[in-house]
């Protein structure tokens, strides 16, 4: 074990609050960065958890939250001359307004109840599931009991998230557009941020007088016979489309959406700050503490020097310790930041945390304290051997 790793196991004391300053400068930086992928993720858990294994869209849309990316209804026979596709289901969706049966008094006129309820009204998105057993439109989490519920007439689901907002609670009765509909399900992990969302069957959404019907459709879900294939028969769907749209693995959508949150200016600068002010956090506070700690122990030091070691073994002594304090600052703040995702997921918030984020910022991490070791290295001139005899 080298002198640098034991003095950090035997006087872990002395280090303790620049491993805290690394540790909270990477939980500032993760959380916040998990929170907005989590945000991500949350308007598109319908599509990455559905059981397609490609998805088709128009060939100018770089994600789904990058613009229109429906295709023309004509599309879905041509995809389906792919010998490897056994489903196609376009994604359909609507959107009106969402209102508890518990606000509206039955003894007022219509007009008036519109009058004086408009405020309660919440509008609401609309996403829909094809209740056929394994249908690709069907989220892969969702329970067989839940999707015989909303198979029955003018039955939806709501996430948990959105029962607060829109005042209903399962087995309760709602208005949508003017429509009785019952909830029957409640799901979790399909946090409506910002538009509340409700779930319901196509033929529901078609009683409802919303189906769509004309000549475009939302993006088309494709369900493979072998979905270990998916990346070669995306490519070769999109040489049989021959530029009139776009295949994406479901994988690679996923991919695009979490890059397309970062295309937006003001979460860039969010992250931006947090970043740069985790970084003066953590160099200050990890570079006092180690000039700190080096002080303390500058007699041993000045031993080492006695005893013919030079200034250069010194200075890699000390570089070496804050490579360790460093590691264990990442260690720390990725434990940190995973318990505060549990406690965020049980408040149905999801911080996610790709394997990616957690390299750039544990590299991030170790550069400060390397950075604050260098900014140390001054106080070992303090070491000399002659120290020793006053």
């Amino acid at each position: 074990m080298s002198l640098a790793l034991s003095t950090l196991l035997f006087e872990w004391r002395r280090y303790m609050a620049a491993v805290m300053a690394l540790a909270l400068s990477g939980l500032l930086v993760l959380a916040m960065t998990g929170v907005f992928i989590g945000i991500g993720k949350g308007f598109t858990a319908t599509i990455e958890r559905s059981g397609a294994d490609v998805i088709v869209m128009q060939p100018g849309a770089k994600s789904l939250m990058g613009g229109p990316s429906g295709v023309p209804r004509r599309f879905i026979p041509l995809v389906y001359n792919h010998p490897e596709v056994v489903e196609i289901q376009p994604l359909d969706g609507a959107g009106g307004s969402f209102q508890s049966v518990k606000n509206v008094d039955p003894t007022m006129s219509q007009a008036d109840r519109a009058r004086q309820d408009a405020p309660r009204q919440q509008f609401v998105q609309s996403m829909v599931i094809d209740t056929t057993p394994g249908s690709v439109t069907i989220p892969t989490d969702y329970s067989t009991e839940l999707v015989e519920a909303l198979r029955q007439p003018y039955t939806v689901a709501v996430d948990e998230t959105a029962l607060p907002k829109l005042g209903v609670k399962l087995g309760e009765r709602a208005l949508y557009n003017g429509q009785t509909v019952t909830v029957v399900g409640v799901t979790r992990g399909y946090p409506n941020m910002m538009q509340a969302t409700i779930v319901m069957s196509r033929d529901t959404l078609r009683m409802l007088g919303q189906a769509d019907t004309g000549p475009r459709v939302g993006p088309l879900m494709v369900k493979l016979r072998h979905p270990a294939n998916a990346d070669r028969v995306a490519a070769e769907i999109n040489a049989m489309g021959n530029g009139q749209w776009k295949a994406w693995t479901r994988q690679g959508l996923a991919d695009a959406n979490a890059s397309a949150m970062f295309e937006e200016g003001i979460l860039v600068i969010i992250i931006g700050g947090c970043v740069v002010l985790g970084t003066i956090i953590g160099v200050a506070i990890t570079w006092q503490t180690l000039r700190g700690a080096i002080m303390a122990n500058i007699k041993e030091f000045a031993s080492l020097r006695a005893l013919g070691v030079g200034m250069g073994s010194l200075n890699r002594i000390v570089l070496e310790l804050s490579f360790w304090v460093g590691v264990v600052g990442v260690a720390a703040a990725i434990i940190l930041t995973w318990l505060i995702s549990l406690l965020a997921m049980a408040n149905a918030v999801i911080i996610a945390l790709p394997v990616s984020l957690l390299i750039i910022v544990g590299g991030g991490l170790i550069v400060i304290a390397m950075l604050s070791g260098l900014l140390s290295l001054g106080v070992l001139k303090n070491s000399q051997p002659a120290d020793l005899l006053r």
